[in-house]
């Protein structure tokens, strides 16, 4: 009798979510190598498997899908509405995502999936879930990540889709842009190159019709005050700033204020970003624009929940991880999510 209660409570509050309402969530989460268990001889992944280091199997998958599924339908129950839109990197194939979309608790919003597999060594992905009563896909691609002065860099591609939210149009970009490997001076050029790529396909967009709203998303790999964001992708950090195309970076603020999504040596940064043009920001044209959070200054926001953090030991405070090192922490990821909201 205990169970059916349950069962009848929990779907009660499922009921109580309403597709129509507004203002729209747009999410991204890097979930830190969500591998399937299954290996792949085509890419990197033996170390997420039964017989790897990690020894990676069901049990541990199932824990972190349910890990993800708590943080995505808390996101949720935050006004009681899913996220329109939910960006991902680091999953390694639509197998992952299907698991996560089909979840108890998010099944209800009936998420489409928007993937392709990339050239990425390891097999690791970028990804788009979203809902089709509220964004009405028309078309979606993977770009090729393009280095110019490394034509034979292979990593993550740059994932679009577009369509329309309530009859505007719309642009989505997610990526996941090359990491600090070997220092973060040395590898900014790469970063730099990426930013530059991903403003040449806004500006491409604009051109075609200038009352597409991009959105543009991922894990940066760096701060919103760095020249891949600030020169590359050519973002301002204040809406008095924008003129007509610009991106407008939300983040910027909370990353003065001392806000993080992850934490490395004691310092946090705000690598996991959502850029919006100006048209989107100041709602330039339409009627959908950027809105602020209930009670809250900042245009971004960033989804941080006791649960999801180290409790003790040396990332005490951290992420709560999967793993550290080869030592199964049966955690979330090592960054946190991060949202919009988008409304009238």
């Amino acid at each position: 009798m205990r169970k059916l209660i349950i069962f009848i409570a929990f779907f009660t509050i499922l009921a109580s979510f309403s597709f129509a309402h507004k203002p729209y969530k747009v999410v991204f989460y890097n979930v830190e190598n969500f591998f399937d268990t299954i290996n792949d001889p085509e890419v990197l992944d033996d170390e997420f498997t039964p017989e790897g280091v990690k020894k990676w199997n069901a049990p541990k998958y199932n824990k972190k899908l349910s890990n993800i599924e708590r943080a995505l339908f808390d996101i949720a129950s935050i006004d009681k509405d899913y996220p329109a839109i939910i960006g991902f990197s680091e999953v390694e194939t639509r197998g992952v995502l299907d698991d996560i979309a089909s979840t108890r608790k998010l099944l209800p919003a009936n998420y489409r999936i928007v993937h392709f597999d990339s050239p990425e060594a390891r097999g690791v992905d970028v990804a788009f879930l979203y809902r089709p009563d509220v964004f009405k896909i028309e078309g979606q691609h993977p770009v090729k990540t393009v280095i110019p002065s490394l034509p034979d860099f292979k990593t993550r591609d740059i994932l679009t889709m577009w369509g329309t939210i309530e009859n505007e149009p719309f642009f989505f970009m997610v990526a996941h842009w090359p990491s600090r490997l070997g220092g973060k001076e040395v590898s900014e050029f790469k970063r730099i190159a990426v930013g530059k790529q991903m403003r040449s396909i806004a500006d491409s967009v604009l051109r075609a019709n200038p009352a597409t709203k991009i959105v543009a998303m991922g894990d940066f790999n760096d701060d919103p005050t760095d020249k891949s964001i600030s020169q590359g992708l050519n973002a301002k950090f204040k809406l008095k700033d924008l003129a007509q195309g610009d991106f407008y970076d939300p983040y910027a603020d909370m990353l003065k204020a001392g806000f993080g999504t992850l934490a490395y040596g004691d310092a946090w940064n705000i690598f996991d970003n959502i850029v919006v043009t100006e048209n989107l920001a100041k709602g330039s044209s339409g009627v959908l624009k950027l809105q602020t959070a209930p009670g809250s200054k900042f245009y971004g926001n960033i989804f941080k929940q006791p649960y999801m953090v180290q409790k003790e030991g040396q990332y005490k405070g951290y992420p709560l991880r999967t793993y550290v090192g080869n030592n199964f922490q049966g955690g979330f990821s090592d960054h946190f999510p991060v949202y919009i909201y988008i409304g009238k």
